[in-house]
Order: C-alpha cells, then structure tokens, then sequence
C-alpha cells in the first residue's frame, strides 16, 4: 500500500465544523450609536453631523476662498510667500553643510554595476 493512504487511514483533521448555517428570519437595521462614541448619541440628521464634522479641518466653511473654486483669485492676491526665518522651502537654500554632496565617477560606477565594479 501507498505511505500516504496509510497515514490517511487514522488521521482526523482538527477542525470542527458546526453544521449548516441558517440566516436570522429578523434582523435589526435600525442606526446603533457605536460603543466608543464619544457623545453616546446618534445626530439628528447628516446635515446636523455635516455641521460638526471635520476631516483635515472644518467641513462646513463659509469663507470665500474655500467655497469658491481653485483659480478664481490670482495667486498675487494671497500676498508673499516667503519662508519664516530658520526655516527654507528647498534643499538647495540651505547653508551647504546640510545640501547632498556630489556624486563621485566611482560611486556612480559601483551603484550601475551592482556593486560589481568595487574593487576589495
């Protein structure tokens, strides 16, 4: 006989199945507040929630600019763009301690060779 018939004989798999599975005839679908909340309630309506809620800042903006579409002002209007002091909008303004240093021919060899090129 086959090895594997063998072991197949007396093997038992662990895993249990409990029997076939039946739907719930009623299922509840009305709005729950969800355990963690922080007010314990559910919000009148969406308008009501829209009026609180916040993603990456205020949803419910009334200004001009936000409200009004990209472009609609020229850019000179915002007045100056200028970096605070200490602080620098690219890495080439900065003193030329901190700026990336040149690349040498031999690194540039060893990173298109793989490492192939290096010579122990």
């Amino acid at each position: 006989m086959n090895a594997t018939k063998i072991l197949q004989q007396g093997r038992q798999p662990m895993i249990r199945f409990l029997g076939k599975r039946s739907t719930p005839s009623k299922i509840d679908h009305t709005p729950q507040v969800h355990p963690a909340s922080p007010t314990h309630s559910l919000p009148e309506s969406f308008a009501s929630y829209r009026q609180k809620a916040q993603q990456h800042g205020p949803l419910n903006q009334t200004n001009k600019i936000s409200t009004s579409h990209i472009g609609a002002s020229p850019g000179s209007s915002l007045g100056p763009v200028e970096a605070g002091k200490g602080m620098y909008f690219d890495r080439s303004e900065l003193p030329k301690r901190f700026q990336r240093l040149a690349w040498t021919a031999d690194e540039i060899e060893a990173i298109e060779s793989g490492g192939a090129s290096l010579h122990a």
